[in-house]
């Protein structure tokens, strides 16, 4: 098993740029008009996950992005997931 130094050496950099690349997202969300769908306030909801200290946060963000309900619609509203719960 690797330690968090050879783990840090390996990975850093890939982390790092894709936190950079979810700070540039948001940047770029920040500058358009309009309003946002449910995307994005679960997508804010996730963010804070990543800094608890949990040996789960990918299945945090992942549960958050997850629709749980058990019910099925009789039509759905568009094709493809939202990628958010429907609330």
């Amino acid at each position: 098993m690797l330690s968090k130094k050879e783990l840090l050496d390996l990975q850093f950099i890939d982390a790092r740029a894709r936190l950079i690349d979810l700070a540039a997202f948001l940047d770029r969300l920040e500058r358009h008009d309009g309003e946002a769908d449910i995307r994005l306030k679960y997508f804010k909801q996730a963010l804070p996950i990543l800094q608890e200290d949990r040996p789960d946060r990918a299945k945090a963000v992942l549960d958050k992005f997850s629709d749980h309900s058990t019910e099925l619609p009789e039509t759905a509203p568009f094709q493809g997931a939202a990628g958010a719960p429907v609330s």
